[in-house]
């Protein structure tokens, strides 16, 4: 017993080391796409945008309007695909304003209200970008895949863990039954990734989804310091 207990533990943290590399190569690499992005294409269309600013007014106004028209959209296309990839300045702004500046984007689509309780503290960059990954993913398929108009994001840090709940007021589904899409197959890989727990629950009366992630507080990643 002792034997395929081991065994077993041996097999969990090969799983979750297996996690922890898979999400960070695909990090790695999208930051380095992200910055490209954010750094080099989006500066280049700022200066474009301010060299066009200083052109002689008597030049055609009408071509002029429509290219800072359509500067101003390249310049809010190369934001939205570099925080697609990989959320910049999250490390230099922390994660809850981030997530503040998706709720704000998303306004027009869903009511997100975000709850941080008193004592929060900031987290390694690696699990702050994994949660925002998951309430970025979270609430992507809410929109995508559900009748909800308000979701809901609740953070607290407590003595031994943190735990965060995001939970919405659509029609909520059935974890077991539910066929489990690359949204959800992401927001689990993610959590394994922390070395974290969860559970997906429904909201009161059935309506809605609500997911429950605890992360342990002063996480040793499996093999995260491994040369490796």
């Amino acid at each position: 017993m002792k034997e395929k207990n081991a065994q077993y533990e041996a097999e969990v943290l090969h799983q979750k080391r297996l996690a922890l590399e898979n999400i960070k190569a695909q990090e790695e690499e999208r930051k380095k796409i992200a910055v490209m992005i954010h750094d080099d294409i989006g500066n280049r269309l700022n200066i474009l945008s301010l060299w066009l600013n200083n052109l002689d007014t008597q030049g055609d106004e009408l071509i002029k309007k429509n290219i800072y028209g359509q500067m101003s959209s390249l310049i809010d296309a190369a934001r939205g695909i570099s925080h697609s990839l990989y959320p910049v300045n999250l490390e230099s702004v922390g994660l809850v304003l981030y997530v503040e500046e998706l709720i704000a984007n998303l306004s027009h689509k869903i009511n997100i209200s975000m709850q941080v309780m008193h004592g929060y503290e900031k987290k390694d960059i690696f699990v702050e970008v994994q949660l925002y990954r998951i309430i970025q993913e979270f609430t992507t398929n809410v929109i995508k895949h559900s009748t909800a108009t308000d979701l809901w994001i609740y953070m607290k840090d407590y003595a031994e863990n943190m735990v965060i709940v995001i939970s919405d007021n659509g029609q909520g589904f059935e974890y077991e039954e539910v066929e489990k899409g690359m949204g959800i197959k992401n927001i689990e890989s993610r959590i394994k990734s922390m070395n974290a727990t969860h559970k997906w629950k429904k909201t009161f009366l059935n309506k809605g989804s609500r997911l429950i992630i605890k992360i342990p507080k002063h996480n040793e990643f499996p093999n995260q310091n491994s040369p490796d």
